[in-house]
């Protein structure tokens, strides 16, 4: 009995003592399973985040990539519109020449005389292609020639004293060269006449007109202003044994804008517009072709020296744009207007020292480089430098263009 007490209880604490340790070999054996699988899914799930965290990020970075790509290609393209943009706005932009202040004296300047390095009172001048300078010397009864840097000119119509004969002139105030046919054509005023001189031969064109301004078109037409009908007429060249066309004023003297009041220089564009000095209205016309009236497209306000006002305008001459450049003679200065605006510019002249008087009727006495005194004639050649006939300095000044 002890025996088997002693087995049984033996047996019992073997059963107690191995109890726990199935037990606990099982429990560990578990646990251990566990704790591993645990981890494996903690690293699973965190390399699954952090993949998912660099997936997040290199998308944020190729979008931040596009984002700047995309803003350099707008800001080229804006930048590439904006120069091409500002190339094409300053391509059409109208050019505004200038010209240098001091002009050069090219004729004339030696005083009031008859020799041939002197000038009586240049009146019209045309520029010739190759720079020669014909100049209608009013008060000499002449047209005399002066060659490109010559000293002295030549006289080749008139000079044979003031009169009527075929060989005289009286008062000539405006000419022309009519190149194709070699010759010029000459506003005799005083003789009421249009003459043409080829080699010291004559040929009266138009009869009783006092014809101030003188003007041809490229279609061969030539315009004359006749002061005391107050209009200007129009003859197809060679064709003169009419009465011409009236193409401006033509309707008494007056200062509607059918009318004029002493029209002198005229100038006709390619259009066959037609601008006129209306010379006691203080202003300047423009007459579009077979128009029944004008627009004023200079002056008009009076007679005065603000920039909105000429002062018994003269010589007229319009450029490729359309700026008009009018000697604006008892102001002593060149003016140039844009039509359509109210108020024009001092292109050159116009100076006077202040306490410097005025003559009659506003004639300063003005002969320094940069001043004009009772500017009549203008005119281009062909490099944009602008000719005066600064008339009662008694020469011819040219004005050099600033490029």
């Amino acid at each position: 009995m002890e025996c088997q007490n002693s087995l049984i209880e033996k047996n019992g604490e073997e059963g107690i003592e191995m109890a726990p340790q199935r037990v606990t070999a099982y429990d560990a054996s578990w646990g251990y399973r566990s704790e591993s699988e645990n981890k494996n899914s903690t690293e699973q799930s965190s390399r699954t985040q952090t993949g998912s965290s660099l997936f997040r990020r290199k998308a944020i970075l190729i979008l931040i990539i596009i984002a700047v790509l995309s803003l350099i290609t707008i800001i080229s393209i804006t930048i590439w519109f904006v120069f091409i943009t500002k190339a094409e706005t300053t391509k059409n932009e109208p050019k505004w020449d200038k010209w240098k202040q001091n002009g050069i004296t090219v004729a004339g300047g030696k005083g009031y005389g008859q020799q041939l390095n002197q000038l009586g009172s240049p009146e019209g001048i045309f520029i010739d292609k190759n720079k020669n300078i014909f100049i209608a010397d009013s008060l000499n009864h002449r047209i005399i020639e002066w060659k490109y840097n010559a000293k002295k000119g030549q006289v080749i119509a008139g000079g044979n004293g003031r009169g009527n004969r075929m060989d005289q002139l009286n008062g000539p105030t405006d000419a022309i060269v009519d190149q194709q046919n070699h010759s010029i054509i000459i506003a005799d005023v005083f003789n009421e006449r249009v003459i043409r001189w080829i080699n010291q031969n004559q040929q009266i064109l138009i009869h009783n007109i006092t014809c101030n301004g003188l003007a041809v078109d490229k279609h061969g037409y030539l315009y004359v202003s006749d002061h005391n009908k107050n209009e200007v007429r129009r003859w197809k060249m060679g064709e003169y044994n009419n009465e011409g066309i009236v193409v401006a004023g033509g309707n008494g003297e007056g200062d509607q804008l059918n009318q004029l009041h002493f029209p002198s220089f005229i100038f006709v564009d390619d259009d066959q517009s037609i601008y006129v000095s209306d010379h006691n209205n203080n202003r300047v016309m423009k007459w579009r072709k077979d128009a029944k009236e004008g627009i004023v497209v200079a002056g008009g306000n009076g007679q005065g020296r603000n920039l909105n006002q000429l002062f018994l305008p003269e010589g007229i001459i319009v450029d490729d744009l359309g700026q008009i450049y009018v000697a604006d003679q008892w102001n002593n200065r060149v003016m140039r207007w844009c039509e359509g605006k109210e108020k024009g510019e001092i292109v050159v002249g116009g100076y006077r020292e202040e306490n410097q008087l005025n003559g009659p009727l506003g004639l300063s006495f003005d002969d320094e480089e940069n001043q004009l005194k009772r500017p009549m004639g203008l005119s281009f050649d062909d490099e944009g430098n602008l000719y005066v006939a600064d008339g009662a300095n008694r020469r011819i000044q040219k004005f050099e263009i600033i490029l």
